[in-house]
């Protein structure tokens, strides 16, 4: 049978969307078929489904093909491919290939790190990406990223132990942060990885590449029999910079390199191969996230960072091309397949974890991540970095805490002392926000650097205004630690670090299972996820053919694993 192209046909609720164009579809019926014509596909019609039941159950069958025909009223779909002779004539108007969630992504960065999916979580600090977090993603084969910044060496060492234990083999990754004002915790972080023997760190933050992630790098790398360069410490960068992307994806700079063997702790052969390869395994190309961020849209970031690998690809000459994944937004299935197929080879989500069971936040932070909407998110300046003006993206729905801490950055800059500041203003700080005298508030800053950092207290010494930057810091390092902790009349001191993924999955999420804090589980998070986006894919790809299914069928419904 033939079917005009201005004819239209009816899906299951009634409306009609199809005006079909093609003429061939390689690798079905189609194919071969005379230029104007509509190819027949031949079967029995217990193999097709016209009700929107049998359509849904069809669609979500992503390991099967999907074949869409009509009899001249209905449009039917069916997984059965045309049969030789016998059966039933319909009209094939669209067909679509199986799309498994491990087909997303690139197959290269799954076996470099033993994954299921090119999917990853990323490093939330003060341990709210939690071993607990870590662990179950991990069994599942899954990548996480344990978030070891703001935590004493203790405590990174307690979650590599338990980690280890229960992921002898892995997959996890810990954080290495940049610490540029407390750069003991960096240099602490690396000689904890080596010790224990940590595979692969993401490295965060990173405004210029210092010695101690240069050391991580170089000192696990062997030269093979074969002559080959064995890297056994894998980095994978979080930027969102063109100029900080470059220096990972260039080899290690001389002088470092050079710096690290007089002190001992590379060799030169290390030194040398260390100049033969990128300084990262992969790069996230992180957008507007929670968190540290510049706001960026994945769609201009991602494309651009994809050009310069591949100009640094050419540079080089690299035997493995660096893996160029998507962070920041990530919060839907739509989401994670736009970032496919703007050439992401794997995505990394954050927000979202934050909002499960396994995160290291507290019951009450949950709860109010459950509520949060796109538009609850504003920045507010950074705990390990406020003194040089930098903000993370944080909730503002539930908190007082990204106009406290505002305040706190402008009484920084306007005062060169904790004296100087207006009795009116202290007064306001002692009785609202710290609920101390800032004396008290100095002698329990004094105590934890004491064990922290003590370099820190010797540069205070000496400087007014460092001391009143530590003071303030209190505030803003202990409002995340409340958060986690669910510390009880602090709620509306909390620093909750969110972008507006939250709230796009709150959307999405909404009159599921899912919409319950309590029934979030990072492991069916990433599940939904990447199975919403290879059934996303076929969707858009039945709609190239000239189908747009109706909304119903359209997007993506989550039901319980």
């Amino acid at each position: 049978m033939s079917v005009s192209n201005s004819s239209k046909m009816i899906f299951p609720n009634g409306s009609h969307s199809v005006k079909p164009e093609m003429a061939k579809l390689p690798g079905t019926a189609l194919e071969g078929s005379p230029a104007g014509s509509i190819p027949t596909w031949c079967g029995a019609l217990t193999a097709v489904a016209f009700d929107e039941p049998g359509w849904r159950a069809h669609l979500r069958s992503l390991d099967q093909p999907c074949y869409v025909v009509s009899d001249g009223a209905r449009l039917g779909v069916t997984h059965q491919p045309s049969a030789a002779s016998g059966g039933e004539k319909l009209a094939l108007l669209a067909a679509v290939s199986p799309m498994r969630p491990s087909q997303l992504g690139n197959p290269h960065f799954r076996t470099a790190h033993g994954l299921k999916y090119s999917y990853a979580a990323g490093a939330m600090a003060n341990g709210i990406a939690s071993a607990d977090l870590v662990i179950a993603l991990g069994q599942a084969q899954l990548l996480a990223s344990f978030g070891a910044a703001g935590l004493t060496a203790r405590h990174i060492e307690a979650a590599l132990q338990r980690i280890q234990s229960a992921l002898p083999n892995g997959p996890y990754m810990f954080n290495l942060i940049h610490s540029p004002s407390e750069e003991a915790l960096e240099r602490n972080a690396v000689e904890l990885y080596l010790k224990y023997g940590v595979k692969t760190v993401e490295a965060s933050a990173y405004m210029a590449l210092t010695t101690h992630i240069v050391r991580y790098r170089a000192s696990g790398l062997r030269l093979t029999q074969q002559g080959e360069i064995d890297v056994q410490h894998k980095v994978i960068a979080k930027v969102s910079r063109r100029e900080v992307a470059a220096q990972f994806l260039e080899p290690a700079p001389a002088g470092l390199l050079q710096q690290l063997v007089a002190q001992g702790l590379i060799n030169e052969q290390q030194a040398q191969m260390a100049q033969r390869i990128p300084m990262c395994d992969a790069l996230t190309v992180e957008a507007d996230s929670g968190g540290h961020t510049d706001n960026r849209p994945l769609v201009c970031l991602l494309p651009a960072l994809l050009d310069l690998r591949d100009e640094l690809q050419a540079k080089h000459g690299y035997e493995q091309a660096v893996h160029i994944g998507a962070a920041g937004g990530i919060g839907t299935p739509a989401a994670a397949l736009a970032a496919f197929m703007l050439g992401a080879d794997y995505v990394l989500t954050g927000s979202v974890n934050q909002a499960c069971v396994e995160s290291g936040a507290s019951a009450h932070t949950r709860r109010i991540l459950a509520q949060a909407g796109q538009a609850d998110v504003m920045m507010a300046p950074a705990a390990d970095m406020f003194e040089m003006g930098v903000k993370v993206q944080v909730l503002k729905k539930g908190t007082l805490f990204p106009m406290r801490a505002q305040k706190l950055y402008e009484l920084y800059k306007s005062c060169d002392s904790l004296e100087a500041i207006p009795a009116s203003e202290r007064e306001k700080l002692e009785t609202q926000v710290f609920r101390k005298p800032l004396a008290v508030i100095w002698q329990e800053t004094e105590a934890f650097f004491r064990e922290r950092d003590p370099d820190q207290l010797e540069r205070a010494a000496q400087n007014p205004k460092r001391k009143m930057a530590l003071v303030f810091r209190w505030y803003l390092g202990l409002s995340s630690r409340w958060s986690n902790s669910g510390e009880v009349g602090r709620e509306m001191d909390y620093q909750i670090w969110c972008g507006p993924a939250m709230g796009a999955f709150n959307e999405w999420t909404h009159g599921t299972s899912l919409a319950l804090p309590e029934n979030r589980h990072a492991v069916d998070v990433a599940e939904h996820l990447m199975t919403g986006a290879a059934y996303l894919y076929r969707q858009q790809h039945l709609r190239a053919q000239g189908v747009t299914l109706p909304s119903g069928l359209a997007s993506y419904k989550i039901i319980d694993f």
